[in-house]
């Protein structure tokens, strides 16, 4: 999880089936990204990174992000990952995860409020992502495909 300001982006490297999920105001220049493996903290124990879950990890993020004076009901949210990376003869758990993982992004986000205002999800590739707190432009760059902004 990390924060930044008008001047910087924040970035997150190789999102497989991890999300990136960034959270921002319209009318002010500070986001924050928190990059997510698993959906669920209660799943599992003795969980000391708590950034690491959809659940504990976002509530981190909206907590730092409050701090710095951005308001909960007026942040908005841009995710991307959450890739099927490996195929399985069956819908296995750990076949599945991006997509749990995404389930979960999207429920926690709910719970706070906090709408989604674009995503690059799912498929079969990873993602690294590169956001602009001026422009709110979340650049999303994947090997062997164009380059886009969401």
């Amino acid at each position: 999880m990390n924060t930044c300001m008008a001047g910087d982006t924040i970035t997150t490297i190789g999102l497989g089936s991890c999300v990136g999920i960034v959270l921002y105001e319209r009318t002010k220049n500070i986001a924050g990204l928190v990059h997510i493996m698993l959906p669920d903290s209660t799943k599992i124990r003795q969980n000391q990174n708590k950034l690491k879950f959809a659940d504990t990890g976002i509530q981190a993020l909206v907590e730092e992000l409050e701090k710095q004076g951005l308001s909960r009901k007026n942040m908005i949210a841009k995710i991307a990952g959450g890739a099927k990376m490996f195929q399985f003869s069956s819908d296995t758990a750990m076949g599945n995860i991006g997509e749990k993982n995404v389930e979960a992004v999207r429920e926690v986000l709910k719970q706070y409020g906090i709408k989604i205002v674009s995503e690059d999800v799912g498929l079969n590739y990873g993602r690294t992502i590169v956001f602009d707190p001026v422009t709110k432009d979340l650049t999303v760059v994947t090997a062997g495909k164009q380059t886009h902004i969401i």
